[in-house]
């Protein structure tokens, strides 16, 4: 009977001691862990408030100003896509020391300003009124050389479509499984409602597609990042655009590995890409 109540007394002080490391164990993680934080912002152009995901890492901002990654959502997705079906990604931003920004880009803008719907103006609220809201709210490095930008599927399409078109905002751009060249898909994902018909528009499909937007580059002036899968829908179009790239000698990583269009593929692809972006702050900051 002795020994069973010093048993229970042994017993109970281990416990008592495991809840308390426990304790101090979810005190610490919380303490280091990275912010998230949701933001509204407005759109003049669109004339209404846009939500956005903001995450900084542990001691910001006693950590000085810190570059960027603005992080795109696919089609019929929204702000909060990365966070909630990649919950480690600010881990990311505690790693590696940088601001991620992930926008709402809308069901289907492609990140276009569209031709056919002036509520949708998702080429000028990210890559000016957004860059800009964040870079007066948080410690930023303010110049190309503190941002990038990727993104999946339509948002692959949308970081590559906006940092060719504004790379006087971007230095540094990826792509994931991106729907570089939307022209052999015309009936899918919205692209009818923002360009019109490719029938009877098609001088715009041409002009809007991503890889019609090589001739904007100059030699390695935009560092360039993009990966697809071999069994993705998109991986032919992707293969085509660093054939292209190659042509005219742009400079770029192209990763192709096996996997298809889902979120192991994205989950895992950010964690390469984002390695590729460190390394271009590094050596331009």
């Amino acid at each position: 009977m002795e020994e069973s109540l010093i048993s229970r007394m042994y017993n109970r002080k281990v416990k008592s001691i495991f809840s308390c490391l426990v304790f101090f164990v979810i005190i610490w993680s919380n303490a280091i862990a990275a912010r998230i934080d949701t933001v509204s912002t407005y759109s003049a152009a669109m004339q209404k408030q846009i939500k956005a995901v903001v995450i900084t890492p542990d001691a910001y901002p006693e950590s000085g100003a810190l570059p960027m990654l603005y992080l795109l959502h696919g089609w019929s997705g929204n702000y909060a896509d990365w966070v909630t079906r990649d919950p480690e990604v600010g881990d990311l931003s505690d790693l590696y020391r940088v601001i991620i920004v992930c926008p709402d880009g809308g069901y289907d803008s492609w990140y276009f300003d569209s031709k056919t719907d002036t509520t949708y103006k998702y080429e000028t609220y990210v890559s000016h009124e957004l860059v800009a809201y964040v870079d007066k709210n948080y410690k930023t490095v303010a110049t190309r050389a503190g941002r990038a930008i990727t993104g999946l599927s339509m948002g692959g399409h949308g970081a590559l479509y906006l940092a060719f078109r504004h790379q006087d905002i971007f230095g540094a751009a990826g792509s994931m499984s991106g729907g570089v060249d939307f022209r052999p898909f015309p009936d899918n994902w919205g692209l009818k409602t923002r360009l019109g018909s490719e029938a009877e528009n098609q001088e715009a499909w041409d002009q809007n597609t991503v890889i019609n937007l090589v001739h904007l580059l100059r030699g390695n002036y935009l560092a360039l990042i993009f990966d697809c899968g071999t069994e993705d829908f998109f991986y032919p179009v992707n293969k085509a655009l660093h054939k292209k790239l190659m042509y005219y000698n742009i400079p770029h990583d192209f990763i192709s590995r096996p996997g298809k269009h889902n979120w192991d593929y994205w989950t895992n692809s950010v964690r390469y890409q984002i390695i590729f972006f460190t390394n271009f702050f590094k050596q331009n900051n």
